[in-house]
């Protein structure tokens, strides 16, 4: 199976880091994949020294399709204030693999050596949008916990998760919303530089 993997033992000394900061004073440290200069600023690409993962909680309810195969519905845990009620059980049950979890800047993160990849520890996740196509993505389980009796799932993404961000003439990194038609040229010419290197 082809996937990203993030590269934890990478020479520090070779990739330059920024540190992103959020509202509440919480940070996460990227490595900058890519840089390209604008008329306001240097436009960076960064991608998280730690491993991101995503919560998910799980409704206890099964539903099944119109061909009897069951059909989960997973929510993807993104208030920060659910997440720092979960949090302590999620960072107990991810020390049994090692790992360690963080509440950082943007992202939850952990750091230690990831299990492998096996294909039943794969989900695809469908992201609904306001797009008419649903996006996918896949997920690598690390471990179920409860809290109040609620089932969730720790997964980390297989496809790296990445920032657009702007260092911009005042000295300050700041990031920019991929979203903007203006920022979606120069994503893509991050992304394309990044794909030739």
């Amino acid at each position: 199976m082809s996937s990203f993997e993030y590269n934890q033992e990478r020479d520090s000394e070779d990739i330059d880091r920024v540190t992103l900061s959020d509202e509440k004073g919480s940070t996460l440290d990227c490595y900058i994949e890519n840089a390209v200069e604008g008329n306001d600023g240097t436009y960076l690409l960064l991608m998280p020294v730690d491993v991101p993962v995503v919560i998910l909680s799980w409704d206890g309810e099964e539903e099944y399709s119109s061909d009897g195969s069951e059909i989960s519905n997973a929510v993807l845990l993104e208030d920060p204030t659910e997440i720092e009620e979960i949090f302590a059980d999620a960072k107990a049950v991810l020390a049994e693999l090692d790992l360690t979890l963080k509440l950082t800047a943007f992202t939850v993160t952990l750091t230690g050596e990831l299990p492998p990849i096996e294909d039943d520890g794969v989900l695809t996740l469908e992201v609904d949008s306001d797009e008419p196509s649903i996006d996918s993505e896949e997920l690598q389980f690390l471990k179920d916990f409860y809290h109040n009796k609620h089932k969730y799932s720790i997964y980390t993404p297989l496809s790296p998760l990445l920032f657009l961000a702007k260092y911009n003439l005042l000295g300050k990194i700041e990031l920019v919303s991929p979203e903007d038609k203006q920022m979606q040229v120069i994503l893509e010419e991050l992304l394309f530089d990044e794909m030739e290197e």
